[in-house]
């Protein structure tokens, strides 16, 4: 198998990792408040991460922390509003709500640049929100809040990924991408100071949630997908990421119970539908210009 086979095979497992983050963050929502969910996350992937790429973390200058500390305050709301969104909606919801972002960037994008969005990208927006409508929209015509959090948390996602193109192109980043945990977990830490109980996990499902999240979904995660997109495209890349969802849906129905119901399933379907649209122009784009030098890495 080729390098960029085995890239996108180990791809597949972050974003499976990814998913199940979902379900961690219910199970540590059980006996934790959201605050301190994210804050231990980020401060214990921080650590491992920072121990492993000690070398690189002692040689960071002003401008690394400059752009880790923007981007460790977008990753802790992105957390917050997901965690407090998934309070009163399902794992299943949130997983296809936050997935938005892969068409919510090229929109961005096209505005930033003073553009209209392609053909492939506006049928993207009009499959993904029939998709969003079918899955949040109740029998009395109202939005759950959790919905709205975590609608919310794309848009800041979104913003995030498109400072990162911009941000790594002048950092080392590795350094830059772990400082981010760092903030993100300092953040947390005043947030639960201020507005909740500081608190280890009391039982030992919150106490796998919190590690799974700290050690599999965010540091192994980072790390994985840090040596991976070396070896293979954005593009890919992208296509692969528009799993996760799927993933956050299978995980919930096996470890919370929650079902697959039509809605579930029809405004999942049009969510990855765009999804999917929107990232193989992408795909094809590519196709036709040479291949970079190096990818970038995005946390």
């Amino acid at each position: 198998m080729s390098l960029q086979g085995k890239a996108n095979i180990l791809m597949v497992i972050v974003t499976m990792f990814w998913g199940l983050s979902y379900t961690f963050m219910v199970m540590g929502l059980e006996s934790l408040e959201a605050f301190n969910v994210v804050a231990l996350r980020c401060l214990i992937a921080f650590i491992i991460a920072g121990l492993i790429f000690l070398p690189k973390m002692l040689r960071v200058n002003i401008k690394t922390i400059l752009y880790a500390s923007i981007q460790g305050f977008l990753l802790f709301t992105i957390f917050a509003l997901s965690l407090l969104g998934l309070k009163t909606t399902s794992a299943g919801n949130a997983g296809f709500i936050l997935s938005l972002t892969v068409v919510l960037v090229p929109i961005m994008t096209s505005f930033i640049e003073k553009r209209l969005p392609s053909r492939a990208v506006s049928f993207a927006v009009v499959a993904t929100m029939i998709g969003i409508t079918v899955l949040t929209l109740k029998e009395s015509l109202t939005f759950q809040t959790g919905d709205l959090l975590v609608a919310i948390a794309a848009v800041c996602y979104s913003i995030y990924l498109i400072l990162n193109s911009k941000f790594t192109k002048n950092v080392e980043s590795i350094s830059y991408g772990v400082y981010q945990l760092g903030i993100a977990g300092l953040f947390g830490a005043v947030f639960t100071m201020m507005f909740e109980s500081p608190m280890f996990p009391s039982n030992s499902s919150s106490w796998i949630a919190v590690l799974g999240l700290g050690i599999i979904c965010t540091a192994f995660c980072f790390i994985a997908q840090a040596v991976v997109q070396q070896y293979t495209s954005p593009t890919h890349t992208g296509l692969i990421f528009s799993l996760e969802p799927i993933f956050a849906a299978l995980f919930a129905m096996i470890f919370l119970g929650e079902g697959l119901t039509a809605q579930l399933v029809i405004g999942g379907s049009f969510i990855l539908i765009g999804n999917t649209v929107a990232q193989l122009e992408q795909f094809i784009a590519m196709k036709k210009i040479p291949a970079p030098t190096h990818s970038e890495t995005t946390l």
